[in-house]
């Protein structure tokens, strides 16, 4: 190995060394549940952060193992990093699995606005049992968007995120759309969330680390929570 050679393996070697592990955890309506750890040198760095898991994960529960969740780290104390919720996805294989032939897919894209101030893209899908026209997909369309907007005025983040992952929403929407025609399966597919709460109105659920900002936009990042370390 030459002396070049040695020199970078040594500097990468000490860049480690310099690291710490932080434990990252999940929001507290999911119980705070163990996501997962991460590596930084600064504990500003690791703001932003995205952490993926399966709702399989927190329950245990296998039947839950289709569903991922994404949570944002958004503050550290210590040497723990806490996260809020940042959206679900259902896997592509599981959704491929419930296509079948001479039936129909009914999918709506609704932006809701929750109880306390949080507002969210959402996606739901409809499997119909047999082939359907398009004034009843139609309907459906108008079913899901009517119950899943008045679900979310009368909820908080936190329920509203639980009825959407634990499927009590579809169960509600499966039961009020089979009346216009025969499904199969209801599933609220993705949401994301778009906007949060602050003191100043409502501001773009983005999170940056402190370090990415300077001055004035680093004082009115802390001030508006979006980003926050201790």
């Amino acid at each position: 190995m030459s002396r070049r050679a040695r020199r970078v393996k040594a500097r990468v070697r000490d860049k480690w060394r310099l690291k710490k592990w932080f434990t990252v955890v999940a929001p507290p309506a999911f119980g705070e549940a163990f996501l997962g750890t991460t590596p930084a040198d600064d504990p500003l760095k690791l703001i932003g952060r995205v952490m993926e898991t399966t709702l399989y994960d927190l329950t245990g529960d296998f039947m839950h193992v289709h569903i991922r969740l994404y949570f944002q780290i958004v503050r550290v104390e210590g040497e723990k990093c806490l996260t809020r919720f940042k959206g679900h996805e259902l896997a592509r294989d599981y959704i491929r699995s419930l296509i079948r032939r001479r039936s129909s897919k009914v999918q709506g894209i609704f932006n809701i606005e929750t109880k306390d101030g949080y507002r969210l893209r959402v996606t739901a899908i409809a499997l119909t049992s047999y082939r359907c026209k398009t004034s009843q997909k139609r309907a459906i369309r108008k079913i899901m968007e009517d119950i899943i907007k008045s679900r979310a005025a009368e909820s908080t983040l936190d329920e509203l995120v639980q009825d959407m992952i634990f499927g009590k929403l579809s169960i509600q929407i499966y039961n009020e759309a089979k009346k216009i025609y025969p499904l199969r399966k209801v599933e609220i597919y993705k949401s994301k969330l778009l906007m949060i709460p602050t003191p100043q109105g409502p501001v773009k659920a983005v999170v940056i680390s402190p370090l990415m900002l300077r001055g004035k936009e680093a004082e009115i990042a802390r001030s508006t929570m979006i980003v926050e370390s201790e």
